[in-house]
């Protein structure tokens, strides 16, 4: 069964905590990544060791197995994005529709020790090309296809959050 779309704009974690997961992104940069995120990744490969990964624990939130898919693809949408604001002045970033993405990757049905494997591969990718970006190139900008501007320093605190915010609903 699909999930009820989010389409709240998530930006204002850039300007405040989350209420929910406690995250303030305003210390976070492209050097924070480099070390939070391979710390991160031991919670998720212990959260799809769980007897229950698979199951949702209502008809409208994920099983632990779709966030750690999710949590996978996002290390590579945010990788690809400042890769783009690397090579490119003021690119903007194409859509990205998580849900559909869940329904074409069969998040639901994969299998938890494959999607650990690359949830932690492509974990250590991004943190390695967070990690390698100069502090001068922080403030290069790209844009989301509905405006909402983007530097990389800010662009760092708004996939941290992202990171952060999905274990706090897989240990809820």
């Amino acid at each position: 069964m699909p999930i009820i779309a989010d389409n709240k704009d998530w930006t204002w974690v850039l300007a405040r905590a989350c209420p929910d997961c406690g995250f303030d992104a305003s210390s976070t940069t492209p050097a924070t990544l480099a070390t939070t995120i391979p710390a991160l990744l031991p919670r998720w490969q212990q959260a799809l060791k769980r007897a229950d990964v698979e199951q949702r624990p209502n008809d409208s939130t994920w099983s632990v197995l779709e966030y750690a898919a999710h949590i996978r693809d996002v290390f590579d949408l945010f990788a690809g994005r400042l890769e783009a604001m690397l090579a490119t002045n003021n690119p903007t970033f194409a859509d990205w529709d998580q849900d559909q993405a869940a329904l074409n990757g069969n998040y639901d049905s994969l299998e938890p020790s494959e999607v650990s494997g690359e949830l932690v591969q492509c974990g250590q990718d991004a943190a390695e090309a967070f990690g390698a970006v100069n502090s001068e190139l922080w403030e290069r900008r790209g844009l989301r296809s509905n405006g909402t501007e983007f530097t990389i320093l800010t662009l760092s605190g708004y996939f941290l959050h992202e990171l952060i915010h999905h274990l706090h609903d897989v240990d809820a």
